[in-house]
């Protein structure tokens, strides 16, 4: 059986620790190395007792000696971190998969007005490949360095995404109305973050600008072969995990509900982490938490000239870990499933 050994940069946040989760059962890797700089020498079931039975491995620093010895590096960090390193592993023939920022958006003048910090390797941009594997597939089998999507433009990018490549709807007004759980904001402490000061609200943020607007931008206007104008407004919810997305289109052209219903579930018939529920039903991010499925529904309200689609994911997993874990399972030609068939939990 082949295996693949994993190296994780940043194993203390909830991405780091939802991809240990996630590769603890997983048939065909083995964690080598787990880094963070301020729990060095902590062992991993001690921070995450979840993992007790699963890991008999401590943090350690991040040497990049260490890592070369690895099949396959996931950074699990703030943005800027990957691309400093990057260039030296994938030289010693080590491949990437950063789940933050880094390598997300293609124009670096874009990239760097948003992120506030120069590139550090412009030079590998050519070869990296956007690892949203329902639409890039067959360049993620062959790519060295993979950009993990966010979490917001994976719901977001997956459900326009028969409409746009049909030609369904105008692309000069397409609207993405999201909401996440609090874990998108991460693991450190942040008063915006505790439980008195999100519990029993709702609210927008980001109106005036959220920085994954121009990574989902990218994504559309891939798909429609045009510049869009997108509208994205993303909420914060009283919820740990999950993300919902209601997205809206003016259609340019006259399809029933039967036919968009058939061209979703036609789009998708052959992802093994989509699901296109039945007509009329109501895609809950219960559906999905702690799984790696993204479950949509489609609609044409009152037969007017509007199409709705409600498309959930959980941030941590399909949002996050899970699709980097999609990835590096394509990357290694394995089962794309491996390690990833959980079923959500309910209640």
């Amino acid at each position: 059986m082949t295996k693949v050994k994993v190296g994780i940069v940043g194993g203390t946040g909830y991405t780091g620790v939802e991809l240990l989760r996630l590769l603890a059962n997983h048939p065909n890797a083995e964690v080598e190395a787990i880094t963070s700089r301020g729990e060095a020498g902590t062992p991993v079931a001690e921070m995450f007792p979840n993992l007790r039975g699963f890991y008999d491995i401590a943090f350690s620093e991040p040497h990049i000696e260490k890592l070369k010895a690895c099949d396959i590096v996931f950074f699990a960090t703030p943005h800027g971190v990957a691309m400093s390193m990057t260039p030296e592993l994938i030289e010693a023939g080590v491949k990437v998969i950063d789940l933050a920022a880094d390598f997300r958006i293609e124009n670096l003048d874009v990239w760097e007005s948003w992120y506030g910090m120069p590139h550090a390797c412009p030079n590998i941009m050519d070869e990296v490949v956007y690892g949203l594997p329902e639409l890039f597939r067959e360049k993620i089998k062959t790519a060295r360095v993979i950009a993990n999507p966010g979490c917001y433009p994976t719901a977001v990018q997956l459900g326009f995404q028969p409409l746009l490549k049909a030609g369904l709807i105008d692309i000069d007004h397409l609207i993405a109305d999201a909401k996440s759980g609090v874990s998108g904001a991460g693991r450190g402490a942040k008063v915006g973050s505790l439980a008195a000061e999100t519990s029993e609200g709702f609210k927008a943020y980001g109106i005036n600008g959220h920085r994954h607007l121009p990574e989902i931008k990218q994504g559309l206007e891939l798909m429609a072969d045009s510049q869009v104008n997108l509208t994205f407004v993303p909420h914060l919810i009283p919820t740990i995990r999950g993300i919902e997305a209601t997205l809206y289109g003016k259609l340019t052209k006259n399809v029933s509900q039967e036919e968009l219903q058939e061209l979703f579930e036609n789009t998708y018939a052959q992802e093994p982490f989509v699901d296109v529920m039945p007509a009329n039903s109501l895609p809950d991010t219960r559906l999905v938490k702690g799984s790696n499925m993204c479950r949509m529904a489609v609609y044409r309200p009152a037969g007017g000239d509007i199409v709705v689609v409600t498309a959930v994911i959980d941030n941590l997993v399909k949002g996050a870990a899970g699709q980097a874990v999609q990835n590096m399972n394509i990357m290694f030609d394995l089962e794309e499933d491996a390690g990833l068939n959980h079923v959500a939990l309910l209640p």
